[in-house]
């Protein structure tokens, strides 16, 4: 920020100058709850409640450490801030409202000094110099950006709102085709799983296990041949589509613990808690992690179905009950294995797999264009704060 032009009047001055800088106090999990007198602040803002506070009244705060490290967040009343956040004291004769936002245009992640735990240092922060104009302009700054950054947020949540709806749809016509089928008309009989409800009278069921053989004996993580095999691990899917949005070797990510071997066209299922809607179709042989079973359809199952399946909403909501009613959170394979599921005919199979496809790629689409219009109000979020705690708006647009 030093190389960028700013008002002749403007003073440079380095931060500490202007704030204190200091981390919070350490605060164990046990000490943090959902509803206490005081929320606590972490690198990221609100952790939770406690019964005590450190501070008392309206400060910038600086995550400290973590991915997120150099975010900006404030606080207002009694709080605590835990070790996690850097508190700004603002000195006598400056704005809050205007140095947090300076703070916020200073990218301060780009500061963080390691890659394995990013941290940034406070020694480091508050040596660097910023642009102070006087106090009667900072005001002007931090009252202009609260009201044009809260007319572009009321935008963003809109359309995050939109991006929900979307969701919304494409889970529900995955839940509606895969288990009513195609035609609204068809006569219905009931399943025989009350979580699952009716289905078409043509329809057979089957026992899970009949028709879906769970991989049994994980990979030996120590052996070499299956290193530089892909490894699919819960965190590499998204849980809105079932695509796997990277991949990396077994080798890549260092991985210890067991695996499954995983066949192009079988189906991965995290099983663990709070990662169940997280379902993935293997486009070739790989790896998968202990956190996920390996399923492979029989022949009277086409792998996307069951992948569909398993992503519909009232699969889910089954496999989020039972998950909790086990001491570890996760779907044993003995329960998997007991439930009964819908076998539509392969042809009535691969029309559900079209319509499916033709409905999402429709939202996707949808949804894309929603996703880059967010992105262009960020940018221009950012680029409006750059401008004004650089002096490149003028005063009187700001109070005008």
């Amino acid at each position: 920020m030093s190389s960028v032009r700013y008002p002749s009047h403007w003073t440079n001055q380095k931060l500490k100058y202007v704030a204190s800088l200091k981390s919070g106090e350490g605060i164990t999990s046990d000490d943090i709850s959902d509803s206490d007198e005081y929320p606590v602040y972490g690198g990221n803002g609100v952790r939770g409640y406690t019964s005590s506070y450190t501070h008392d009244g309206t400060y910038p705060l600086i995550g400290r450490q973590g991915a997120l490290c150099g975010n900006i967040n404030y606080a207002s009343g009694k709080f605590w801030a835990s070790e996690h956040a850097v508190v700004v004291n603002v000195h006598h004769g400056h704005v809050v409202g205007w140095l947090g936002e300076v703070l916020r245009s200073m990218n301060l992640n780009q500061y963080s000094q390691s890659a394995a735990q990013p941290g940034i240092s406070v020694e480091v922060i508050e040596n660097l110099p910023i642009p102070v104009p006087p106090e009667s302009e900072q005001e002007a700054i931090a009252n202009y950006l609260d009201r044009e950054t809260t007319r572009i947020d009321a935008l963003i949540a809109e359309k995050e709102r939109m991006l929900a709806l979307l969701d919304e749809k494409r889970a529900a016509l995955i839940s509606r085709v895969v288990t009513r089928g195609l035609d609204p008309n068809v006569p219905l009989k009931p399943s025989g799983q009350n979580w699952l409800g009716e289905i078409p009278a043509h329809w057979p069921t089957t026992k899970f296990s009949w028709d879906v053989f769970i991989s049994e004996g994980q990979v030996d993580p120590e052996d070499d041949n299956f290193s530089e095999m892909i490894l699919i691990a819960p965190n590499h899917i998204e849980s809105r589509t079932g695509q796997v949005i990277y991949k990396e070797t077994s080798a890549d990510q260092g991985a210890v613990s067991g695996k499954y071997l995983c066949k192009e066209g079988d189906v991965l299922y995290s099983k663990i808690r709070p990662a169940l809607r997280k379902v993935a179709l293997a486009d070739e042989d790989c790896l998968c992690s202990a956190d996920m079973y390996a399923l492979r359809p029989s022949e009277r199952l086409l792998p996307q179905y069951l992948q569909y399946f398993l992503l519909s909403e009232d699969f889910s909501t089954w496999a989020e009950l039972e998950s909790a009613r086990v001491a570890m959170p996760k779907i044993n394979r003995e329960t998997l294995s007991a439930i009964r599921m819908p076998v539509p005919p392969l042809q009535e199979q691969e029309r559900i797999i079209f319509e499916i496809r033709k409905g999402t790629e429709r939202i996707d689409l949808q949804r894309k264009a929603i996703r880059v219009s967010v992105e262009l109000l960020k940018e221009r979020r950012a680029a409006l704060i750059t401008a004004a705690v650089t002096g490149q708006i003028p005063l009187e647009e700001m109070t005008g």
